[in-house]
């Protein structure tokens, strides 16, 4: 099979195509046809060396995929040859950029059949975390007012969807020119996005859903009300600044089957809109990664189709 491969690590240059032998898959895995692959910037954060976990050399970059079971490993009994899933390949993010992939069971769920696979493989790590920030951490509920940072992006869109189905009033930063995009993801106002003008909101917020961090982040502190969470997706948040009885957190993904069930059914239900950005070939890995890095591309997910 083809697959695209790192032997050290560094820019985008070093991923490099490769004939690999096909994965067999072990206790509890099936091994996927992958007829779609995301990209996300810790695809990026692996390929240079960034990881929190031990990345052992040579490695095939990838987590998001959709496609087809061919082979399922001892023991799977959820799964079978011929199933249309769509998930996560295992707790390493790693070997998704390929024709074959590997997955564990417990990460991966049936693509709903309304659902293309570029879009199923645009859901899987953003989606859940917006979905673990807002639902296992914030708790959010019902009229509670939410602050999303970073409306625009992919993982901020679908945090605006999510607090929105949740029956939260959403408030997002964003641009100008990206203001009635996030609107239409169902905010209900915009603030500018670097947070340079806060007095307007001093009613407060239930929680802060941070995906950009830095000087916005910071400035977010003082609009949490007393009760209140600060959950970031991309640094932690500083609890000496945060006023007193805010409960603060970095989250680290963990997708589930369960999560992805929900997901999927409710994009095949168009109560959550997927966003996919640009779809290129498994060749233009280093494309694609340039794009994550800030090469001009569309706005979404970047998807690779091998």
């Amino acid at each position: 099979m083809q697959a695209v491969q790192i032997e050290k690590f560094g820019g985008p240059d070093v991923l490099a195509l490769r004939q690999l032998p096909v994965p067999t898959p072990g206790e509890a895995e099936v091994v996927v046809k992958v007829m779609a692959a995301g990209v996300g910037p810790w695809d990026a954060w692996i390929r240079a060396g960034n990881s929190v976990l031990p990345q052992p050399l040579p490695l095939t970059p990838g987590s998001d995929i959709a496609g087809r079971v061919v082979e399922v490993g001892r023991g799977v009994t959820q799964f079978a040859e011929g199933d249309e899933v769509f998930g996560v390949t295992n707790l390493r993010f790693t070997e998704g950029y390929a024709q074959y992939a590997k997955a564990r069971v417990d990460m991966i769920a049936a693509k709903p059949a309304g659902v293309s696979f570029e879009e199923a493989a645009s859901l899987p790590v953003i989606a859940v975390t917006a979905w673990q920030m807002l639902h296992d951490f914030a708790g959010i509920k019902p009229a509670q007012r939410v602050l999303v940072l970073g409306g625009f992006g992919n993982v901020g869109a679908f945090a605006v969807q999510i607090a929105r189905l949740a029956g939260a009033h959403v408030v997002a930063t964003a641009s100008d020119a990206q203001a009635d995009h996030v609107r239409a993801f169902g905010a209900d106002e915009i603030i500018e996005r670097n947070m340079n003008r806060v007095e307007a909101w001093s009613a407060g917020f239930d929680a802060v859903i941070d995906t950009v961090g830095g000087e916005a982040l910071e400035r977010s502190y003082a609009l949490v009300r007393p009760g209140g969470v600060v959950v970031s997706a991309v640094q932690k948040p500083d609890a000496a600044l945060l006023p007193r009885h805010v409960r603060s957190d970095f989250l680290l993904v963990r997708v589930e089957t369960g999560i992805l069930e929900t997901l999927g059914s409710l994009a095949a239900d168009h109560r959550l809109k997927t966003r996919v950005g640009e779809v290129l070939p498994l060749a233009e890995a280093r494309r694609a990664h340039q794009m994550i890095e800030g090469a001009p591309h569309k706005p979404g997910k970047i998807v690779l189709v091998p």
